[in-house]
């Protein structure tokens, strides 16, 4: 959560702030500020409630000059969003904005008051920048004052310290929430991510674990946890510069479901050769680690847990592998049971999320055999932490509510359960070869449901004016059911619940009547007739249904049963296709709703904190 952005440059620093603060925007939308330092050490200070855009206004009416400048984009944690709850923190001279949760904030505010510190915010972060402040005043440059406070912190922390007396040095710290160093020609960066630096630069240093780094116009000086100055890898990015751009697109969340054929394309370019899966890429070891798996375990949250536990029935179903799938924020805090030769493999959009991330490294205590992780960035800590790594190349996204990033994770689970299969004797050739051709039309099959797209906005005015929703499904569409349902209630504000289908006698029931829609996804698949004594079950009980389905499932539209014919899709590929139409429907129930699709409330996009 929260964005950071700090320059250190030779000339005027606040609009390129301000574009990195838009540009960070999904991080945090609560509250905004900025400060910028001239040479002089004179500081400008700006701070607005709301969104980066009433922060730009009042920039615009302020005259803010000066080459080094820290600013911030702001998700409350501690402390409610008002003006004196926003970053970046003061203490006389000392200037910081911090991403994170300092755990031990009450203990080092009591200490500090009593030193005769003052605090103004409800925040946890205010307490950093007095111990700074506190510490400076004992000896030391700014690094050396940093390197001793670090310690004091309990909890996750990213953030970018300043001396206004030394404009020329801001000094970075990172445990637990990603940083990256932009460099520059004659001026430096740091950010929360590298999109808020491409308008800038290309060229990157993603910190590690523990670092802090001291960053000047011309030099950039990183030392690690154990206090010795090390180098990192310069990265060269590749994403597109005009990724953080809408086009022709009312909303980001719009343009990334219909990014997704070409994503898809992204996915799969290199990794099927003659009818078969290539997973090279994952190095030389990898195949004599991968035929040992008797188990796989997968960790995750949110959509990608979604993702998982889809690949849990292709998982046992194709490769004929146990499989498991856990909530990352509850498996971190047990004591898991480690099943022989098992995989643990993490999956996340950003690579950042800190359950994810947590769990991974419990995971490296317990005896699993070797890790994998399915990510979107590939400098990210979970990348970087992992034994092996399939990069989904889904590209930027920026919308909270995530929609090519799940669809590509998909495509990569169901590539690597076929290459599991293949390596363990339990899919033939053959079998390989149908599901290369039928992954290779998989983004022509999204392009046609997307083509669907007017009827299934038309159908949206239906959820105008209701407060709750139904998802119902079977076998792998019953995670699509849970993944709908998260889309619906994260844009539309409605609540949503998704059940499988054949449970609905054990109490979901209870809850049908006409005006609660009810959602079932119904492909035509070995599981079609069953679920269509399900929806017998919910129609003659007065529920309003809306069917998902094949064109020839053989349903019929009636006054209580609207039918949504889905061009036709192979079985394999159903669950990533069946979930763009419920995409699209809680993207118009949004619209329709009037709420804020791209930055829904109380919500953000990288989950970096507990």
């Amino acid at each position: 959560m929260c964005g950071i952005i700090a320059a250190v440059a030779q000339r005027d620093v606040a609009e390129i702030l301000l574009e990195g603060l838009r540009r960070l925007e999904y991080r945090g939308y609560d509250s905004a500020g900025l400060t910028v330092v001239d040479d002089q050490g004179h500081v400008s200070l700006l701070r607005s409630l709301g969104k980066v855009n009433k922060l730009s206004e009042a920039v615009e009416k302020q005259s803010m000059i000066g080459g080094t400048g820290i600013a911030h984009t702001r998700w409350a944690t501690h402390g409610e969003p008002s003006e004196l709850n926003t970053h970046p923190h003061i203490s006389e001279h000392i200037i910081m904005v911090h991403n994170g949760i300092i755990e031990n904030h009450e203990l080092l505010r009591m200490k500090l008051i009593k030193c005769g510190y003052h605090f103004y915010s409800k925040t946890d972060s205010e307490a950093i920048v007095h111990l700074v402040h506190w510490e400076q005043m004992q000896g030391g440059s700014l690094c050396e004052v940093v390197l001793r406070i670090l310690p004091q912190l309990k909890g996750a922390y990213s953030m970018v310290i300043m001396d206004s007396r030394d404009p020329s040095i801001l000094i970075a710290a990172r445990s637990n929430s990603p940083l990256v160093i932009g460099l520059g020609v004659g001026e430096n960066f740091v950010a929360s991510d590298q999109l808020a630096l491409l308008p800038v630069t290309r060229r990157f240093i993603y910190l590690e674990e523990g670092d802090i780094a001291k960053v000047s116009r011309h030099n950039i000086v990183i030392i690690n946890r154990n206090g010795q100055q090390v180098k990192r890898a310069e990265i060269e990015s590749s994403i597109q510069y005009d990724a953080s751009e809408k086009g022709i697109y009312r909303h980001y969340m719009q343009k990334e479901i219909y990014e997704q054929p070409i994503a898809l394309k992204r996915t799969l370019t290199g990794r099927l050769k003659n009818g078969t899966i290539d997973f090279s890429e994952l190095g030389v070891t990898a195949q004599s680690l991968l035929s040992k798996v008797e188990h796989i375990h997968i960790i995750a949250c949110g959509t990608s847990y979604n993702a998982g536990m889809v690949s849990k029935y292709w998982f046992e179903s194709l490769a004929n592998i146990a499989c498991d799938v856990e909530v990352a924020s509850e498996y971190r805090y047990r004591k898991p049971k480690v099943r022989k030769n098992s995989l643990i493999i993490t999956l996340s959009q950003s690579g950042e999320t800190a359950d994810t991330l947590s769990a991974l490294r419990y995971s490296k205590t317990l005896g699993y055999i070797g890790s994998l992780t399915i990510c979107n960035v590939s400098g990210s800590s979970l990348v970087r932490e992992s034994d092996m790594v399939l990069i989904t190349r889904a590209g930027t996204e920026i919308g909270v509510a995530s929609t090519k990033a799940f669809t590509t994770q998909l495509t990569l689970l169901l590539m690597l359960v076929v290459k599991l299969g293949r390596l363990h004797g339990n899919i033939l050739l053959e079998t390989e070869n149908v599901i290369v051709h039928t992954l290779q039309i998989l983004p022509n099959r999204i392009e046609q449901i997307l083509a669907q797209d007017k009827i299934i906005e038309n159908l949206a005015e239906g959820f105008a004016d209701k407060q709750h929703t139904l998802f119902l499904g079977r076998g792998e569409q019953y995670p699509i059911a849970i993944e709908g349902a998260l889309k619906l209630k994260e844009v539309s504000y409605i609540h949503a619940e998704a059940h499988a289908a054949g449970e609905l006698k054990h109490g979901p029931l209870a809850l049908i009547d006409t005006d609660i829609p009810v959602i079932i996804i119904a492909p035509n698949n070995e599981l079609l007739e069953k679920l269509k004594s399900n929806i017998e079950e919910v129609r003659i009980r007065g529920g309003l249904l809306y069917v998902f389905t094949d064109q020839d499932a053989g349903f019929s539209n009636s006054s209580e049963m609207n039918i949504i014919s889905l061009p036709y899709v192979e079985n394999i590929i159903a669950p990533i296709c069946y979930i763009v139409p419920l995409q699209l429907l809680s993207y118009h129930v949004a619209l329709i709703k009037g709420t804020d699709v791209d930055q829904p409330r109380n919500l953000a996009k990288s989950v970096t904190v507990e």
